[in-house]
């Protein structure tokens, strides 16, 4: 398995590795608050940090659903908490015009699940030179992520790291087939289990998502022990009054909890 460098200081198959932070950028405060919470947390376990944000949610349920700062506002954002903290940084892209811009920013490029199919999207990032995360679709057979990390390859880069989020199972639900961690990571990339979007109930709230946040800690545990490189995982000093996937983010002592278990599996799996 090839190990993918994130900025200057994460190597992602190089020791546990979490991608964490809030769905959307709401504000500044709210991004240092929980990034300055989350990299001390993870200097304590011994696992390399990522900040992520997303300066758009391209996909809310509703249109009157709050979306984000936008990207001049979300990048110059990030740049500041890269800056304040130190810490890589990693955000979506829902457009090919937006890879360039991001990759000025950001360290890691993240394709979406429902855009994890978009040629052109997937082009564009790679030919940034960043590395690149791609999720699997809700639509998609493990085995069938070849064709995304393909055309990643194909288009100059092999950093690349693929990352489960659960797989539709009729309406309003998600399950996790662990079996799809190992067949990824069959192609010779990186794996990250998505603990809190895995426990996502699309569409569940009518005009809003809902969340099943109690079943993040199994399955997250489950998970290290099939075998992972980072976990990923959205977090929020009151979930419930997160703008965006509120149901299924963790607080600050739910997330240390989850982060101590699979570090005490990971490091068992090694």
């Amino acid at each position: 398995m090839r190990n993918v460098k994130i900025g200057d200081s994460v190597t992602v198959g190089n020791g546990l590795t979490l991608l964490g932070g809030p769905c959307v950028a709401e504000s500044l405060e709210m991004c240092k608050r929980i990034c300055g919470y989350l990299q001390e947390l993870c200097a304590d376990l011994d696992i390399q940090y990522v900040f992520k944000a997303s300066f758009d949610k391209a996909n809310r349920s509703s249109v009157k659903s709050p979306r984000g700062p936008g990207i001049d506002a979300g990048l110059e954002l990030l740049s500041e908490i890269k800056s304040s903290f130190n810490v890589p940084v990693v955000t979506d892209i829902h457009e090919s015009y937006q890879a360039a811009k991001c990759a000025e920013v950001a360290d890691l490029l993240q394709i979406p699940a429902f855009l994890c199919r978009q040629t052109d999207l997937l082009v564009a990032a790679a030919q940034t030179g960043k590395p690149v995360n791609i999720k699997k679709g809700q639509f998609m057979a493990a085995e069938d992520m070849a064709g995304a990390v393909n055309k990643v390859r194909e288009a100059g880069s092999e950093d690349i790291m693929l990352t489960e989020r659960g797989t539709s199972f009729g309406y309003h639900n998600l399950v996790v087939d662990m079996r799809g961690l190992a067949t990824m990571r069959e192609m010779g990339v990186p794996v990250i289990f998505d603990a809190t979007h895995s426990v996502q109930l699309p569409g569940g709230l009518g005009n809003a998502s809902g969340g099943q946040r109690q079943f993040i800690r199994p399955l997250s545990r489950a998970a290290a022990a099939v075998g992972i490189d980072a976990l990923f995982t959205e977090v929020h000093p009151v979930p419930d009054e997160a703008l965006s996937d509120g149901p299924n983010s963790l607080d600050f002592e739910q997330v240390k909890t989850v982060l101590q278990e699979v570090k005490q599996i990971y490091d068992l799996t090694r």
